[in-house]
């Protein structure tokens, strides 16, 4: 199994399907993680011109809802060429110029990819995280990337449904400090009561 070939597949029929019908496809973890993004930047009164960079955007229909509430620098990533062919048509049917696309691995992100004062990512560590290839070595390289395109006081929020807090905050803590928790729904599940989908801010040291 590699994700790799999944994730271009799922894609690739995503794209086929939005030419065909104009549909963006699924948006992964739902309307309310974006909410739950734009929200935060809104009650913290982020400039609106602050650099923000989606990793793993996949359909580009976060940077689609961050360039409608008014953000005006922001840039796309995902190793999925096919990814960033879809998020391309999105962007062109809701006539957004101004985001930026590159096809890039995060894992060995090239050069220009840096000072982002703001970094989002939804369910990509989660996926670097399943890689049945060294996953330990994959999520280490993840956490070192994040501090070469991330500017030091920079804020980084990830939405995951594998980890929890204590787990997500161990595996950042080299650079890393969990400024706030945001809510996500809860689920009960045998009488205990759990969250299946993680959400935290970390600022870089």
């Amino acid at each position: 199994f590699s994700p790799n070939c999944s994730w271009d597949a799922a894609y690739e029929r995503e794209l086929q399907t939005f030419q065909d019908i104009g549909d963006a496809g699924e948006i992964w973890f739902g309307e309310e993680s974006m909410v739950r993004i734009i929200r935060w930047l809104e009650k913290q009164k982020v400039p609106l011109d602050i650099s923000v960079l989606d990793i793993g955007t996949g359909n580009g229909v976060l940077l689609i809802e961050l360039a409608k509430s008014g953000y005006t620098n922001l840039t796309g990533i995902d190793y999925s060429p096919s990814a960033i062919q879809l998020s391309e048509k999105v962007r062109e049917k809701e006539g957004m110029s101004n985001i930026k696309l590159k096809v890039e691995d995060f894992l060995a992100p090239s050069a220009e990819l840096s000072g982002f004062e703001i970094c989002i990512d939804k369910g990509t560590f989660d996926a670097v995280s399943l890689n049945p290839d060294n996953a330990v070595g994959k999520r280490k390289q993840y956490v070192r990337s994040l501090c070469d395109v991330l500017k030091p006081g920079g804020f980084f929020l990830i939405t995951s449904c594998n980890w929890t807090k204590e787990e997500l905050s161990n595996e950042f803590r080299e650079g890393f400090e969990v400024l706030e928790e945001l809510p996500t729904p809860k689920f009960c599940f045998g009488g205990r009561i759990g969250n299946s989908v993680t959400a935290l801010v970390f600022q870089r040291k």
